[in-house]
C-alpha cells in the first residue's frame, strides 16, 4: 500500500520518488514526439494531404481537452499511482489499436488509436505534473519539472531515430516506386507492407506498457495529497471556487499557446523542411534536432533556476527568444531556416517546468481541478498546427509560420511578466 502523504517529502525522501516518475515522463516523451515522424508516415502508407496527415497531433491532443477533467474526477479517486497505472494501461490499449489499424489500413481506426494513447497520458500528465511540483518546495519546482524534462526530451530524441531507423528508412525510394505505379491491387500490396510495418513495434510497446504498470502498481512510491502540500495563499482567507484564481485562467491559456509553438517546432518542423523541397526521408529526423536543442534548454534551465533566475524570468527570457527565433526562420531560407526552428527547442524547453507550477501555486484544495484544467489547454498542440496546415496552403509557409508563433510568444512574455501575479494579491 502506498504511503499517503500531504506535505512535500524532504529532498532526501523524494529521490525514489522522482525515479519513477522520470520513467513515467520518458513514456511520455517517447510517445509525444513520435507525431511528427508519423505525419509524414501517414502520409505514405495512406496518401494523404497535409491537412489529413495533421489530423494525427489533433487526434492525439484533443484527447488531452475532452480527458483531463474526468482524469481529474478519477485521480480523487483512485489516487495519483493508481491513476499512473491505469493511465499505462489505457495507453497500452491505445497503442495495440494504432498499430492493428494501421496494418489493416484503416485511417480513422488509426486516429483512435492515438486518441486513446493520448487518453492515458492524460491521466499520466495530470497526475505526474502536479505530483512533481509539490514532493518537494513549489518554488523549486520548475527544476524538478526540468529534470523530468530531461527525461521527457530524451526519449523524444530517440523516439524519431527509432522510428526512422524501424520505419521510414528507404521511403523516399518506395515513395517514388508507389507514385509511378497505377492504382491497382500490386500498389495496394506495396502499401500495405509499408503500414505493416509498425504494427510489431506497436505491439512490443503496448507489451512493455503492461509490464512497467505492473511494476509501478507494486512499487513504494508515496502518494501525496497535492491539497495539503499546495496551500492556499488567498489574501488571509481560503478561495472557494476555482474561478477565484485568474492567475490560473491565464496560465491555461498560456499552456494552450505554449503546447502549440512547441508542438510546430516539434512536430511541424518535417512539413516545413519540406516546404523547401527537402527529401522525406531527411525531414522525418528533424523532430531529433529539436529535441536535442530542448535538451540543451532543459539541462541550462535546471542549472539556473531558481539559483540564478526565478523560474518566472526565465520563462519572459525564453519567449523572447522565442520571438527572435521565429523571426529568424522567417528571415532566412532552406537548412538554416530549418535550424531557427529546431532552436525554438532551446526557447521551448523551460517553458512548461515554468507556466505549471506559476498556475497552480496556491489552489489547494482545487489543485487537482487546476491541474486537469492546465491538462486541458494542451489541445494547443491539436489547433495551433491544424491553423499552420490550412494557412499555408493560401499564403507562404514561412509567413503562415511567423505569423502563428509570435504572437503565442508574445503572450507567454505577458504571463511570465505579469500574468502569473493576476490575483494573487502579493508581489513575486
Amino acid at each position: 500500500m502506498a504511503t499517503t502523504m500531504t506535505a512535500p517529502p524532504s529532498a532526501r525522501t523524494n529521490i525514489g520518488p522522482m525515479i519513477i516518475i522520470g520513467v513515467l515522463f520518458f513514456i511520455m516523451g517517447f510517445f509525444t514526439w513520435l507525431n511528427g515522424p508519423l505525419i509524414s508516415f501517414v502520409k505514405v502508407a495512406f496518401t494523404l494531404d497535409d491537412i489529413n496527415a495533421f489530423l494525427v497531433p489533433a487526434a492525439f491532443y484533443i484527447s488531452y481537452f475532452v480527458l483531463a477533467l474526468p482524469a481529474g474526477a478519477v485521480l480523487k479517486r483512485t489516487g495519483m499511482k493508481k491513476g499512473m497505472v491505469l493511465g499505462l494501461f489505457v495507453m497500452a490499449i491505445g497503442a495495440a489499436l494504432f498499430g492493428e489499424f494501421v496494418r489493416i489500413r484503416i485511417y480513422p481506426g488509426a486516429l483512435s488509436g492515438l486518441f486513446v494513447i493520448g487518453a492515458g497520458l492524460s491521466l499520466l500528465q495530470t497526475a505526474s505534473n502536479p505530483y512533481i511540483s509539490v514532493v518537494g518546495p513549489i518554488e523549486s519546482a520548475a527544476r524538478r519539472i526540468g529534470i523530468m524534462g530531461i527525461c521527457n526530451k530524451v526519449a523524444g530524441a530517440l523516439a524519431p531515430l527509432a522510428f526512422g531507423a524501424l520505419v521510414m528508412k528507404g521511403v523516399d525510394a518506395f515513395l517514388n516506386r508507389v507514385t509511378a505505379m497505377p492504382t491497382g491491387p500490386e500498389r495496394e500490396t506495396l502499401l500495405n507492407d509499408f503500414a505493416a510495418r509498425v504494427f510489431w513495434p506497436y505491439m512490443a510497446v503496448a507489451g512493455l506498457l503492461v509490464v512497467i504498470a505492473i511494476v509501478i502498481s507494486f512499487s513504494s512510491l508515496p502518494e501525496i495529497k497535492p491539497a495539503g502540500a499546495n496551500s492556499e495563499s488567498s489574501v488571509g482567507h481560503a478561495k472557494s471556487s476555482i474561478f477565484s484564481f485568474p492567475h490560473l485562467w491565464l496560465g491555461v491559456l498560456c499552456l494552450f499557446v505554449y503546447v502549440g509553438v512547441e508542438v510546430m517546432a516539434g512536430d511541424a518542423i518535417n512539413t516545413y523542411g519540406q516546404g523547401f523541397g527537402l527529401r522525406l526521408e531527411v525531414t522525418s529526423h528533424f523532430t531529433f534536432y529539436t529535441m536535442v536543442a530542448m535538451l540543451v534548454g532543459y539541462l541550462v534551465g535546471s542549472a539556473l533556476i531558481p539559483r540564478v533566475i526565478t523560474q518566472q524570468r526565465y520563462l519572459a527570457a525564453s519567449a523572447v527568444l522565442g520571438v527572435l527565433l521565429a523571426i529568424g526562420a522567417y528571415l532566412t531560407h532552406g537548412g538554416v531556416s530549418v535550424a531557427f526552428v529546431a532552436a525554438l527547442g532551446f526557447a521551448n524547453a523551460m517553458m512548461w517546468p515554468a507556466i505549471f507550477p506559476l498556475a497552480i501555486k496556491g489552489l489547494g484544495s482545487h489543485t487537482e481541478v487546476g491541474s486537469a484544467l492546465l491538462i486541458m489547454g494542451i489541445v494547443g498542440g491539436a489547433l495551433i498546427p491544424q491553423v499552420f496546415v490550412h494557412l499555408k496552403v493560401h499564403i507562404d509557409f514561412q509567413l503562415a509560420f511567423l505569423v502563428l508563433m509570435v504572437p503565442c510568444y508574445l503572450y507567454i512574455l505577458y504571463y511570465g511578466m505579469a500574468g502569473h501575479r493576476v490575483g494573487q494579491g502579493v508581489a513575486r
